[in-house]
């Protein structure tokens, strides 16, 4: 095991849920001496009293072994508070409903921010019958691509994962979608509103020469 549960996490976990040492103990079954000991540094709490230990503090094993404690309100069938998490080493995405300890390849991943698009990372968006067609204005190397589009809903997410070399568009069933999220491996994750998105090109480049020139140009500086 690469990380162990230390005595500054059993310490503030105690303090936050009002607890004496003494009080701790007697859930653990253990002396108020020995949790002073794990919390002084003079020792570690076995490897069987993890859980019961989490269960005190009412966290999870994962949140107590990390000293991350997750706080979820209300985020239950609301898939737009979703959290994406990508690994460095491995490309690996995750997504969650809400906030999570999320670790690959022994690195503890954060949450990823989006941003808004900008020049660099221009999308257009058509509505095609019940689907959204999504193409990224962006290269498909294998340095610098874009890893994958999501679109979610209150109640819904769908993910295309894309690979370098391959076409930065993806399709989506519409059903109430309100939220376009794509990530980048070099410059990170963006997302937009996707009637903002349509309202944009047809005001701006759909079809029109403006648009042929500004993909043109965008094509020249960052293809």
């Amino acid at each position: 095991m690469n990380q162990y549960v230390t005595g500054t996490v059993i310490k503030d976990l105690r303090e936050k849920n009002k607890m004496t040492q003494l009080q701790l103990a007697k859930k653990l079954g253990v002396s108020d001496k020995c949790v002073s000991k794990w919390e002084t540094g003079k020792g570690l709490p076995d490897i069987t009293l993890l859980e019961p230990i989490a269960e005190s503090f009412r966290i999870s094993v994962t949140e107590l072994i990390s000293g991350n404690t997750i706080h979820n309100a209300n985020v239950s069938a609301n898939m737009l508070r979703s959290k994406f998490y990508v690994c460095p080493v491995c490309g690996n995405v995750i997504h969650s409903m809400g906030e999570a300890a999320i670790h690959c390849h022994g690195i503890q991943l954060m949450p990823l921010e989006a941003e808004q698009t900008d020049e660099r990372h221009m999308i257009f968006i058509e509505r095609v019958e019940d689907e959204y067609y999504v193409r990224i204005d962006h290269s498909m190397t294998k340095e610098h691509y874009i890893s994958f589009v999501a679109a979610a809903s209150f109640n819904d997410i769908q993910m295309v994962k894309l690979y370098p070399e391959g076409s930065a568009e993806a399709r989506f069933k519409i059903r109430g979608v309100k939220r376009i999220f794509f990530y980048c491996n070099r410059d990170g994750m963006f997302s937009i509103d996707p009637v903002k998105g349509i309202d944009d090109r047809e005001s701006g480049y759909d079809d029109t020469q403006d648009r042929r020139e500004l993909e043109e140009t965008a094509g020249r500086l960052f293809g």
